[in-house]
C-alpha cells in the first residue's frame, strides 16, 4: 500500500509540473483555445448555413470530441518534446522514477486538461447555437465513449511519444503528421464511407473512428451502449492492447536512446 501511495505521489508530481508549464505559457494556452473554438465554430457554421440541424450536430460533435482527443494526444505524444524544450530531459529520464509513473502523470494531466479545454469550446458552441435540440441524447452512452475513447487513444499517443525520443530533430514533426492522418481517416466531420477503400481500411485502425461514432449516435439518436457494441469492442481491445504495448515499446526506446546518446536537449 505504501508503495502504491509513493507511486501515486510521484505521478502527481508530473501532473503538478505540467500544470505549472501551462500556467507559465498561459498566453499560448489562451491563443490555442481561441484557435480551437474558432475552428470548431467555423466547421459548425457550415451546417447552420445549409439549415440542416442533424448535419450541424454531426459537425459539432466531431469538432468538440476531436478537440478533446487531439489535446490528450498532444500532451502525451509531446512528453519528450516538452522535456527537451525545457532542458530537463536528461534529469527526468535519469531520475529514479518508474517510466509508467511518469507516463501516468502525463496521461492524467492530459485528460483533465483536455476536459477543461473542451468544456470551454463547448461553452462557445452553446453561446452561438443556444437553440440546438438534443432531447434524445443518451448521456450514459456519451460518457461511456468519452472514457473508452480516452484510454484507447492513450495507447497510440504513447507510441507516438517514442518518435521524439528516437528522432531528435524530426520526432515532433512526425507526431504532428500522425495526428493529422488520424484526423483525416477517423470520420471526424464526415462518414468514413466517402473515403477511398484503402483509407477506409486505415480508418478501422483508428480508435477515434469508433469513439466519435459512438458519441455522435448517443447524442443525436439516443442510442444506448448496448446498441453500439460494434464500436465498443474495438475500443476495449485497442485500449487493452495498446496501453501495455505502448509502455513496453517506450521502455525499449528509452533504453536504446540512453545507449546511443539521444537524450540531449537539442538536435
Amino acid at each position: 500500500m505504501s508503495m502504491l501511495t509513493h507511486e501515486l505521489k510521484a505521478s502527481y508530481a508530473f501532473v503538478e509540473r505540467n500544470f505549472n508549464l501551462s500556467r507559465r505559457y498561459w498566453g499560448w494556452e489562451i491563443a490555442f483555445l481561441v484557435y480551437s473554438a474558432a475552428g470548431a465554430l467555423s466547421i459548425s457554421f457550415i451546417g447552420a448555413q445549409l439549415g440542416d440541424a442533424r448535419l450541424l450536430l454531426t459537425l459539432m460533435v466531431g469538432a468538440i470530441f476531436w478537440n478533446y482527443l487531439s489535446v490528450v494526444f498532444s500532451w502525451i505524444a509531446e512528453t519528450i518534446t516538452v522535456e527537451r524544450w525545457e532542458g530537463t530531459l536528461e534529469y527526468t529520464m535519469m531520475a529514479p522514477v518508474r517510466r509508467s509513473t511518469h507516463l501516468l502523470g502525463s496521461v492524467a494531466y492530459a485528460m483533465v486538461f483536455g476536459l477543461v479545454h473542451t468544456a470551454a469550446v463547448l461553452l462557445a458552441m452553446v453561446v452561438f447555437f443556444p437553440n440546438l435540440a438534443i432531447d434524445h441524447a443518451n448521456v450514459l452512452t456519451v460518457v461511456a465513449f468519452f472514457i473508452l475513447g480516452s484510454f484507447s487513444f492513450v495507447g497510440i499517443a504513447m507510441l507516438a511519444a517514442i518518435m521524439p525520443l528516437l528522432f531528435v530533430e524530426r520526432g515532433a514533426q512526425m507526431t504532428f503528421v500522425l495526428q493529422s492522418v488520424l484526423l483525416l481517416v477517423s470520420g471526424v466531420y464526415y462518414s468514413i464511407d466517402v473515403l477511398p477503400g484503402w483509407m477506409q481500411v486505415l480508418s478501422r485502425l483508428s480508435p477515434a473512428t469508433y469513439a466519435i461514432d459512438g458519441v455522435r449516435r448517443g447524442l443525436i439518436d439516443g442510442t444506448p451502449v448496448g446498441g453500439l457494441l460494434g464500436d465498443v469492442w474495438p475500443l476495449v481491445v485497442m485500449g487493452t492492447v495498446l496501453i501495455p504495448f505502448g509502455l513496453w515499446a517506450f521502455g525499449r526506446a528509452e533504453r536504446y536512446a540512453k545507449r546511443t546518446g539521444k537524450l540531449k536537449r537539442v538536435g
